[in-house]
């Protein structure tokens, strides 16, 4: 996305291959020393200079594109579950904000069907004021089709699961509103533990809706989760 930088308005997104942009135009060109050539003048020693060509300061800003954003709050297991799916080997360790930029990676279903997964770093409450570098988390969510909110059901920090859930579901719509529209499917993580059929069986209630339950470190739910992504995209909802 190319930015005016003093005027800071948007003067071009280039988001599909070949999308190209003029963002200053050049002056018009002077004479060089061949256009004084003559007969009698072989070897002209003179040029004209061109008039002077726009000027402008821009920021670019990189927004990246996949069919399937991960969300969640940090350590809700995205990056291992971007990892157990793809090819994709992102930082993974029991700390939040192991993962510190978004990370890609190609999910194959069939030797014709894949799709692309993106690992958004872990959001927190405040996000979409900037708080805990928000907004370089956020923009990247803009542009995923399908929203796959992670759900740790025991968090290390005592949280509650549901309010997580509602927490980061604000800060999307705060930073944009169409993000409350896209297409979500909500799983609880670490499906090994005892507490986590509790967690599901609440979601399911309060959402009332279909809640998926996974577990990447055993691949419990993962073949659900993955039909239930290729069932959803279709071609308006891929980017």
């Amino acid at each position: 996305m190319i930015f005016d930088k003093k005027f800071d308005f948007l003067l071009k997104d280039l988001a599909l291959a070949g999308d190209k942009v003029i963002v200053c135009r050049s002056g018009k060109g002077g004479k060089g020393n061949a256009r004084f050539k003559t007969s009698t003048n072989r070897a002209p020693r003179e040029a004209e200079s061109g008039g002077k060509g726009e000027f402008r300061k821009l920021r670019l800003e990189l927004k990246m594109i996949a069919d399937v954003g991960l969300v969640g709050k940090p350590n809700a297991g995205k990056s291992t579950l971007l990892s157990r799916l793809s090819a994709a080997r992102p930082e993974i360790a029991p700390y939040p904000f192991t993962t510190k930029h978004p990370h890609l990676g190609l999910v194959r279903t069939d030797f014709d069907r894949s799709f692309v997964m993106a690992d958004i770093p872990g959001l927190i409450e405040g996000a979409s004021r900037g708080i805990g570098l928000g907004h370089d988390f956020l923009r990247h969510i803009q542009r995923a089709g399908i929203l796959i909110h992670l759900v740790e059901p025991v968090p290390d920090d005592g949280s509650d699961p549901w309010a997580n859930y509602e927490n980061i579901r604000r800060e999307l719509v705060e930073f944009d509103q169409t993000l409350g529209d896209r297409t979500e499917f909500v799983a609880i993580t670490k499906a090994d533990l005892p507490e986590a059929v509790t967690v599901h069986r609440k979601f399911a209630e309060k959402l009332n809706r279909p809640v998926l339950l996974i577990s990447s470190a055993t691949g419990f739910g993962l073949k659900p989760l993955v039909e239930s992504i290729v069932d959803c995209l279709s071609p308006k909802e891929r980017w």
